[in-house]
């Protein structure tokens, strides 16, 4: 498609014109980049983050718990349902998608794209704790729900403090022997450095011609009357020298995978697809230690329940981290209140999202979520006690002495209004498409790293439907499961996983009965 001449009004006529650009230098513009360069390499694609370097906000692994999301342990995942049976079509979703993520690392592992698997990726069971005998039920019931799917058929469930002990010391040290827990505990488990696939994926682009401009920012775009967009560029690395002039980019397509920033460039691009839309910030903590006699110890990653009342994202964890092969343990998370959608976002962030469209839905969420609201504050306000305290129902001997606090990433989580006009609060993530499908971006937070890759194919199908048929062969080449449900064909799922497991160096799964 040619460019048309024409230009926004006021912005010069120079520019430089590209096919793609990808707005943002965190997995999901890493991800979908080398996608669309291996369909299309005939394509021109340019890249812009804001900061000095890629990989810096929520891709960053110390912004995040790395926990390769697959549904094996994230209890807000499972729905109980009025009559007391489990709805696990989410877990199931979340697991059939990180399984397609798998693939396409495999590949490129196996083609050289990304290098050694243990710079990204690393077996680390998943584990889910409860107290009580009300949450053992839940969890027993759940557990039964899942363990015929061959997704899951290396899950197992104990309520047997000796054998909880085999899998995590730390759990059962210094604990009641008569109070009543019980895990799950799935072997299969990974541990992802974001911030490593993220380089190593920009990398292999800059290599092949694709390059991401850090220090600049996309602070505007305005689309033009053949439908491309023409984007207006700060080099923020001229600041100190008074900055230099912004500088005009023309693409055919935007991608924006800015995460907490995406809200903002939507609405600057005046498309009505994001009228409704809201975020509602969350800045986080972790406890982290790299204690030897921890460490060594605690090599799982464990999940408990969230509380009566408590919303999803209040789900406390203990993840054992490699990062650059060295290991350490978060505890976590403990929110807090920061008007910021990134880390190192403004403070004007979210008082300048507020738009007529989407000022009801705000002020309804903030009304409709009170225990949310009042879960930040408190953990605001605790002591090093009320820290400890929570840490310890995870590791009843823990001394607080041996963690120190680190700040996480900013999560922007999705306020949506609904059929009714009101806003809700959405735990995920969601992708926004102009309606002439030539920008597109991804809103909200977890499980977004570990689900990219099928949210890029989502992405695909959705805004070059001239492309994909053609595109179809190579994608069933990278990842052969491709537009199929591996939960539907148990030795389909267990040869792909093998496979997957074996290229990426993780734990095979589990044989599933009669496979």
């Amino acid at each position: 498609m040619a460019f048309d001449k024409r230009k926004p009004s006021k912005w010069p006529v120079e520019a430089q014109e590209v096919d793609v650009a990808l707005i943002g230098g965190g997995v999901l513009s890493a991800t979908f980049g080398l996608m669309l360069h291996m369909l299309q390499p005939d394509w021109t694609i340019m890249g812009f983050e804001r900061l000095p370097k890629v990989a810096k906000e929520s891709s960053n692994p110390w912004n995040n718990a790395g926990t390769g999301h697959a549904g094996l342990c994230e209890l807000n995942y499972t729905k109980e349902k009025s009559d007391g049976t489990m709805d696990n079509s989410k877990p199931i979703d979340i697991n059939e998608q990180f399984q397609v993520s798998r693939q396409l690392w495999a590949h490129f592992v196996e083609t050289g794209v990304l290098g050694h698997p243990e710079t990204f990726i690393n077996p680390t069971p998943h584990m889910s704790l409860v107290h009580g005998d009300q949450d053992v039920d839940f969890l027993r019931r759940r557990w039964e729900g899942l363990k015929e799917n061959p997704l899951f058929a290396a899950m197992e469930f104990s309520d047997d403090q000796e054998k909880i002990k085999e899998w995590a010391p730390l759990i059962v040290q210094g604990r009641d022997p008569k109070e009543h827990i019980a895990v799950t505990y799935d072997p299969t488990g990974t541990d992802v450095n974001f911030g490593s696939v993220t380089r190593q994926m920009f990398n292999y682009l800059e290599y092949h011609g694709v390059f991401v401009e850090t220090s600049k920012e996309v602070t505007d775009l305005k689309q033009n009357s053949d439908g491309s967009w023409t984007l207006r560029v700060a080099d923020h690395r001229r600041r100190d020298e008074g900055r230099g002039p912004d500088k005009f980019v023309r693409a055919k397509f935007v991608f924006n995978g800015a995460g907490g920033w995406a809200l903002k460039m939507l609405q600057k691009a005046g498309i009505p697809e994001v009228e409704g839309y809201a975020l509602f910030p969350v800045s986080g903590a972790f406890l982290n230690t790299t204690d030897p006699t921890i460490v060594n110890t605690h090599k799982v990653k464990v999940y408990g329940k969230a509380k009566v009342g408590a919303p999803p994202m209040s789900n406390p964890h203990m993840d054992a981290r490699i990062i650059n092969t060295n290991r350490s343990v978060l505890f976590g998370p403990y929110a807090g209140v920061d008007p910021r959608f990134l880390k190192y976002g403004s403070l004007l962030d979210l008082p300048k999202m507020i738009r007529t469209h989407n000022l009801l839905a705000v002020l309804n969420v903030g009304r409709e979520n009170i225990p949310l609201i009042k879960m930040l504050a408190g953990m605001i306000f605790m002591t090093p006690r009320q820290k400890l305290n929570e840490l310890r129902d995870f590791a009843p001997d823990a001394h607080i002495t041996d963690w120190r606090m680190i700040k996480a990433g900013q999560r922007a989580q999705i306020i949506k209004t609904n059929a009714e006009g009101h806003g809700k609060l959405e735990f995920g993530t969601e992708v926004i498409t102009s309606n002439d499908g030539t920008l597109a971006a991804v809103l909200g937070a977890s499980p977004g790293a570990s689900t990219a890759v099928p949210i890029m194919l989502e992405l695909l199908e959705r805004c070059f439907p001239e492309q994909i048929e053609g595109w179809r062969p190579k994608i069933k080449e990278v990842i052969p499961t491709y537009g199929e449900k591996l939960s539907d064909d148990p030795a389909k799922a267990y040869e792909v996983m093998t496979h997957t497991a074996k290229v990426l160096n993780l734990t095979p799964p589990a044989k599933p009965d009669g496979v």
